[in-house]
């Protein structure tokens, strides 16, 4: 949902951020370790119970990560290899985030309860190389409801009050679910679609040579 219109709004509004960033010599990739240095700091805020420190560290963490990206547009750099190495810190960042929430259970609600933030970096991750895998094939995969800036908006409103954290956590663990298997389909019917295309063109000179040879 973020990666639609309200992205290029608000895009449109950090690069004269980016450029000063970039004028004071700032670079994208050190944005991006700095972001994930926060994030790492977050979780380790959930699992001691600090959930007012962790939401100041996750919106650091969170501007860290919008502002890599207008700086290195803003400097001309913008790669593969950033965009290769800021994907794998969203992941080790996201990766860090549920390893608190999985300790703060454990020692809170210990049982099988633990579980739960299993299941919801698997559904991440899953979102995630859906998305990387269809667009490696050409296909885009953006869109959904729980996108990578939404799942942090959530987190950060389940860490808002200890009573409502665990059922906010089941309801993100829902919607991620919803969009992975959303977004799966819709990959699905557009591979489908394409493969039919590929199918169809492939088979017309074969009709052509066999016209000619008529």
């Amino acid at each position: 949902m973020f990666d639609g219109k309200f992205r290029q709004r608000v895009d449109a509004g950090i690069a004269p951020v980016g450029r000063g960033l970039s004028r004071l010599g700032f670079s994208a990739d050190v944005l991006t370790t700095s972001g994930l240095l926060f994030a790492l700091a977050t979780g380790w805020a959930i699992a001691t119970n600090f959930f007012w420190w962790a939401i100041a560290l996750l919106i650091v963490s969170g501007v860290h990560d919008l502002l890599d990206g207008a700086v290195a547009k803003a400097s001309a750099r913008a790669n593969q290899r950033g965009s290769f190495f800021d994907s794998v810190v969203d992941r080790i960042s996201d990766a860090a985030l549920l390893a608190g929430v999985a300790y703060w259970i454990e020692v809170h609600h210990p049982g099988p309860l633990v579980l739960l933030p299993f299941g919801l970096v698997t559904t991440f991750f899953i979102i995630s190389y859906e998305r990387s895998k269809a667009e490696s094939l050409g296909i885009p995969a953006k869109g959904g409801l729980m996108e990578r800036a939404e799942r942090l908006v959530l987190i950060g409103v389940a860490l808002s009050n200890h009573a409502i954290f665990i059922p906010v956590l089941w309801a993100l663990l829902v919607l991620t679910t919803m969009t992975a298997v959303g977004r799966f389909y819709r990959v699905w019917q557009q591979a489908a679609s394409t493969s039919a295309a590929e199918g169809v063109q492939g088979r017309r000179p074969r009709r052509a040579s066999r016209n000619a040879r008529s």
